[in-house]
Formats: C-alpha cells, sequence, structure tokens
C-alpha cells in the first residue's frame, strides 16, 4: 500500500488482489469450457509429440482470471483477450503459422475465426497459442509413414541431393540409410525411402507461471507471473472453503 501526505493508498495491484479475493460464482463459468479444451489438447499432444507433460486446467483458469475477470466487460466475449487489436497471437492460429497446426486438435481449428466475440472459440485459441509458444519446434526429415525403404542404382552425374530429389526423399535421410557414403559411383546400390521436410515438435518448454507470462503475456505485464500465482494461491483456498 502507498503512502501520500501520511494517507495509505492502495497501489493497483492490491486493489486487484482484492477483486480476486471478492471473487463470486461468476468467475467459475467457463470452468467446464476450460476443463473441457485442456483435456482436448492433452489427449492430442500426448498422443501425436513426444514428452509432452499435461497442461492443468487450472493454469488457464488462473490466466483468464488476469488476463479479464468477471468484473470486467470482455469477460463476455475474449476471457483469455486472444483477438485484441495488435496482438498477433489470433492471426498466428488462423493462418496456422509457427507449428500451431501441430498443436491444434483437427476439429477445433475451425472455431478460430470466431474468437474475437466467442468465449468458448476465445479460450480453444488461447490455450492453442500459449501451447503453440512452449513447444519447441524445428524443421526435420519426416519419412512418409506408409513408405518402405527400397534399393535406387546410382547413374551418371548422381548424388545424394539429385536421388533425393527423384526420388521424393531427402538428402538427410539419404545419409541417415546410407552411412559412410561420401563419393558415388555408377552402379553404386544405396537404401531409400520417402520422406519430406516439415516443421515437427521436438520437445516443450516447462509448463508453468514463469513461462506462461514469458511466452503468452510476452512481458506486456511485468506482474504477469505474480498475478498467476496470487490467483492459483486463491483458487486452492477456496477450494479448501
Amino acid at each position: 500500500m502507498a503512502t501520500h501526505g501520511g494517507i495509505r493508498h492502495r497501489t493497483p495491484f492490491e486493489s486487484w488482489q482484492e477483486g480476486i479475493d471478492r471473487a463470486d460464482s461468476r468467475w467459475d463459468a467457463y470452468d467446464n469450457i476450460i476443463r473441457s479444451t485442456v483435456d482436448q489438447y492433452n489427449a492430442h499432444l500426448m498422443r501425436t509429440t513426444q514428452g509432452y507433460f499435461p497442461l492443468d486446467w487450472k493454469l488457464v483458469k488462473a490466466m483468464a482470471w488476469t488476463e479479464t475477470g468477471a468484473a470486467r466487460p470482455q469477460w463476455a466475449t475474449k476471457p483469455l483477450q486472444i483477438g485484441n487489436a495488435g496482438d498477433p497471437g489470433l492471426q498466428v492460429m488462423l493462418r496456422r503459422e509457427e507449428g500451431s497446426d501441430l498443436i491444434v486438435p483437427p476439429t477445433m481449428h475451425v472455431s478460430f475465426i470466431s474468437a474475437a466475440s466467442n468465449p468458448r472459440a476465445n479460450i480453444e485459441a488461447g490455450v492453442g497459442y500459449l501451447l503453440t509458444k512452449l513447444a519447441n519446434t524445428s524443421i526435420r526429415s519426416v519419412p512418409e509413414p506408409s513408405s518402405q525403404v527400397y534399393q535406387v542404382t546410382v547413374k551418371a552425374g548422381d548424388s545424394l541431393s539429385k536421388i533425393a530429389r527423384s526420388e521424393g526423399s531427402t538428402e538427410e535421410l539419404m545419409k541417415q540409410l546410407n552411412p559412410g557414403v561420401h563419393g558415388l559411383t555408377i552402379g553404386q546400390v544405396l537404401k531409400c525411402r520417402k520422406a519430406s521436410m516439415r516443421r515437427v515438435v521436438t520437445g516443450w518448454k516447462f509448463i508453468n507461471t514463469s513461462n506462461i507470462a514469458r511466452y503468452y503475456n510476452g512481458g506486456g505485464d511485468p506482474k504477469y507471473r505474480e498475478k498467476l500465482d496470487f490467483v492459483l494461491r486463491a483458487l486452492e483456498r477456496r477450494r479448501k472453503q
């Protein structure tokens, strides 16, 4: 609490904390939507990526309370605030950029078009953007799932990259299948498999309040992590009441 002229005044952060402590049942309005959304993402990512640790739905609830909260008008349409003017997050999701196409369950993407006005879609897009930012991705050589290893014979003028292009494979995979091969000779037999260069999820950042503040809020609110931690403690107190 700040002091001015001998009078103690609440800081904006203290006033915000009091608002959280006064939260009533309206603040729980999106619990089912958040749970369902997080469950869908968790199931999808545990099935399609390695090393994913399930997202706790209460972290998303804490984000909603921090981003807006039931006392603000935006709560009714954009509880996670993705889609605000100047915010790149929703465009990333709509355009399937930054690897977001690897993160979002296939049936969910269609809802994002209404994420700036529909609270369910806003939550679905917001969670997707959060997980997109927390995923580590890179461009890798990926074998076609139904393809098999087969043999090719080197012709005049061939190189690994030329063979890869003509066979619908990648030079990286050709090197993996043929270790130790450098200079090619006519008539030499090499292993090959259909493949392409694609963006893949290679790992995950820790899903915690520090990384949520860094990658979702992006430094816009220096107290974002502190607010998330405060909300999580408030939720735990409410649970025990």
